[in-house]
C-alpha cells in the first residue's frame, strides 16, 4: 500500500481528506483519493461518498467464446501448430 506515493510499512500511517492511497485489489491497482473522514461506521453508500475515485480505466478484456479447451483439444492445437 502506498500513501501519496510513498510505500508505507505500518497499517498504523495515519491518513485524512487530501491524502492520495494506491493498493491492489483483486487483480487491479486501485487509486482514491481521500475527500473526507466518516465519525462512524455506516453502509456502503456513505462510505463511497467518502473518497474519490483516481483509478485509471482498465482495458476491456475479450470474453472467453465457448467453454474452456479440454486436453484433447490442447493436442490438437499443438498438432496443427507443430505442421
Amino acid at each position: 500500500m502506498r500513501v501519496d506515493g510513498a510505500k508505507i510499512s505500518k497499517s498504523s500511517t495515519s491518513i485524512g481528506p487530501g491524502h492520495v492511497l494506491t493498493f491492489p485489489q483483486g487483480r487491479q491497482i486501485r487509486v482514491v483519493r481521500i475527500v473526507a473522514l466518516a465519525t462512524r461506521r455506516g453502509p456502503a453508500a456513505e462510505a463511497q461518498a467518502l473518497y474519490e475515485d483516481l483509478t485509471p480505466a482498465a482495458e476491456p478484456v475479450a470474453p472467453r467464446v465457448g467453454p474452456r479447451p479440454t486436453k484433447k483439444d490442447r493436442r490438437d492445437l499443438d498438432a496443427i501448430r507443430d505442421v
